[in-house]
């Protein structure tokens, strides 16, 4: 048998058959695919795709730039964000490309990215750009990255409340290939409708990888003939008063939505049981672990549909149709919905049967049984495991076999040995990456306390700096200016990321500035948006420029702290007044700085260690001659590497002569702090490259 001919560039530039990319790349696939799609339809389209990373859409900007040349061919036009709002208002600026009579295209066909905080940010602009609408041939996807486990944000993010308080109809693909096949219908029908369209994904979507079908022809999208627009449409309009557009906006949208996914049947059914007695209905990704649960329950397609059993998958949670829940729930004994957090798709169902005569209606439970005890959980991530415990309590109403108990029973001893494992002794504690310049700049000096936010120095927080408390991306300094007035302490440090300062955090500086309050705060320049991946700023940002800005908007006080203070051009041009001292010098600078009335900065310029690192290996940034070793001989122990660093590439080396210390040259990223101290055991080698040693020991024994 031959095999196929198969390249990385196949994701992009392959028209048919099955191509393997990630849910990232997906997106990108998606525009591709949606260019494609209107000029077969005979449109001259283009796309404006636009948002702020963070997980789990943290990849998004990176795979379009990947892919900058093939998207430019289709006019797809990626332009980053500064931060999420404006980056709506810009999608909704796309929307209104033809109202003034000088577009080059048919439509601009849009994508705004964000992850869950971004959709919160977001808020004002979304609302007013939704309400004015999507133009015919252009349409709005609100790609949004939910994290429901916390994995990297510090509030549950779940998108579909949001998008129902803004009136937004709402997909949620389940898999990579739903992310290509929702995206196509979502533009379709944000195009129909009038109405941008949320697109809900997870980290299993979106930060997974999956082999799909590429054909972009595989979709028969259809429009309802079903539903009859109003005059003029759903579009968006000029001139449009503000009453017209909530007008249009409540009596039409979302019952255009709910027609366009009805004649599309976007909601399909899964497992179908002759004679139905327990149905069970789930959207996304809940849907994909309620057939898994089943599956483990010992109940496989076939055999739960003879039981009874039924599975609906729900594609669009919000509008829900009415007469196809009615439908689907009809003859049923019991609706089971099983969904992430909020009831999002209960109370709609719930909504749905009430005016079912009573003894036709099934009895509804999700997050809790007609007891009101807990069923499906709401904290956390969803599982198969607990959506397992859920059905298996309502099955066993009618069916028992010792699958099932056998499979309840692991999983409530799994659960009990978790509750009786004992802790470790050792907490383990997050920390910096090798030659982090956080290491160094969220140090303290002694009597002084620091306020944490967004970025990868929030781990200060979890370590004995002194360093409490965080805000929302953006709000850094504000939280003092609430405490200030009432508390004793005089002065605080705030830690603000060059990232978060160019996204929206000099607007608290300018919060704190105007309230006189006694803060300094130290902008850590790493020279990437490290926390995300290393990308680039969104713009053009430097240590004099920030210099600049921060004293236009009246800070006096600012001084610059560098591993390499002498660095800096003399055309380089800095703020009046600026000063300039070695990282050595950080405890000194802060002890001034916390003495002086009202707001002043410090500007600790050090690149990101792990952007170093990639820069190195590229050949983009030149890779130190020195290396750094501790000879075993000298050591004392004392740890006073470890104190000065902090660096997790000193390690413990136990010899005969007890525990010394020892530099892990894999991951040692030639910071050199951990060579701060006076110790006469630190041996320094220009030039010599490290080879494998022939013992276990991390330190090479010969160069």
């Amino acid at each position: 048998m031959s095999l196929a001919e198969v390249s990385l560039d196949d994701k992009y530039s392959r028209r048919d058959g099955r191509v393997y990319l990630t849910g990232s790349q997906a997106l990108v696939r998606l525009t591709l695919l949606q260019a494609e799609r209107d000029w077969t339809a005979g449109l001259n389209t283009a796309c404006l795709v636009s948002g702020y990373r963070g997980s789990p859409m943290h990849n998004v900007d990176r795979e379009f730039w990947r892919a900058g040349n093939v998207v430019a061919e289709k006019h797809i036009h990626f332009q980053p964000a500064v931060n999420e709002d404006l980056a709506a208002t810009a999608i909704w600026g796309s929307q209104q490309a033809q109202l003034h009579g000088d577009s080059r295209y048919d439509g601009v066909f849009a994508m705004w990215y964000g992850k869950g905080p971004g959709l919160d940010r977001s808020i004002d602009a979304i609302r007013h750009a939704n309400l004015a609408g999507t133009s015919a041939y252009g349409g709005v996807l609100a790609a949004v990255g939910d994290d429901p486990a916390m994995m990297s944000t510090d509030t549950p993010a779940t998108s579909e409340p949001t998008f129902i308080d803004l009136m937004m109809p709402v997909l949620y693909p389940a898999s990579v290939q739903e992310i290509l096949d929702y995206g196509q219908i979502g533009w379709a029908m944000s195009r129909y409708c009038g109405s941008w369209v949320g697109f809900k994904t997870v980290s299993d979507t979106v930060d997974t990888a999956a082999s799909v079908e590429a054909d972009p022809g595989r979709l028969n999208i259809v429009t309802p003939q079903d539903f009859e627009l109003p005059p003029g449409g759903l579009n968006i309009r000029m001139p449009d008063p503000w009453r017209d557009q909530e007008a249009r906006q409540t009596a039409y949208k979302l019952d255009a939505a709910r027609a366009f996914a009805r004649a599309n049947r976007l909601n399909r059914t899964v497992i179908a049981a002759p004679r139905p007695r327990l149905a069970i209905i789930a959207s996304g990704k809940a849907a994909l672990d309620a057939h898994q649960a089943l599956f483990e329950l010992g109940l496989d397609d076939q055999t739960a549909a003879q039981l009874g059993i039924s599975l609906v998958k729900i594609a669009m949670p919000h509008p829900l149709d009415g007469d196809e829940i009615r439908t689907l729930a009809r003859g049923a004994e019991e609706v089971l919905v099983v969904e992430e957090k909020r009831r999002v798709v209960e109370t709609q169902i719930k909504d749905a049967l009430y005016g079912v005569p009573e003894g036709e209606r099934p009895r509804v439970v999700g997050r809790s049984d007609e007891a009101g005890a807990a069923l499906v959980p709401d904290i956390g991530e969803l599982n198969p495991d607990g959506i397992a415990r859920a059905i298996a309590s309502r099955v066993a109403l009618f069916h028992t076999s010792e699958h099932m108990s056998a499979r309840i029973a692991f999983l409530d001893d799994k659960a009990e040995a978790a509750r009786k494992r004992r802790a470790l002794s050792v907490v383990r504690t997050t920390t910096f990456c090798s030659g982090c310049p956080h290491n160094t700049s969220t140090r303290l000096p002694d009597g002084s306390r620091a306020h944490g936010g967004v970025g990868c120095h929030f781990m200060a927080v979890y370590m004995d700096r002194n360093t409490s408390n965080h805000t929302h991306m953006g709000g850094e300094g504000a939280t003092w200016i609430g405490q200030a007035p009432f508390v004793e302490t005089g002065h605080i440090f705030q830690n603000l990321g060059d990232g978060t300062y160019y996204h929206s955090g000099l607007l608290g500086i300018r919060a704190c500035v105007a309230a006189n309050t006694n803060i300094t705060f130290k902008i850590l320049f790493n020279d990437a948006v490290a926390m995300t991946g290393g990308q680039p700023h969104d713009g053009p940002l430097s240590p004099a420029l920030i210099s600049q800005q921060v004293y236009a908007e009246g800070v006096r006080k600012i001084t610059v702290v560098s591993d390499e203070p002498d660095k800096y051009p003399k055309s380089e041009a800095f703020a009046p007044g600026v000063t300039f001292e070695h990282r050595k010098a950080l405890d000194r600078v802060q002890r001034e700085l916390r003495e002086v009335s009202g707001v002043s900065v410090i500007i600790y310029d050090q690149t990101c260690a792990a952007e170093k690192r990639r820069r190195r290996k590229r050949g983009t940034m030149p890779d130190p001659e020195r290396r750094v070793f501790i000879n075993e001989a000298v050591c004392e122990g004392c740890g006073d590497c470890n104190e000065r660093s902090s660096c997790i590439s000193v390690l413990p080396l136990d010899t005969e002569f007890g525990r010394k210390r020892q530099i892990d040259q894999s991951s040692c990223n030639k910071d050199y702090s951990c060579a701060d101290g006076f110790c006469p055991s630190f041996v320094s080698v220009i030039g010599g490259r490290p080879r494998r040693s022939v013992n276990r020991r991390l330190m090479p024994t010969s160069l």
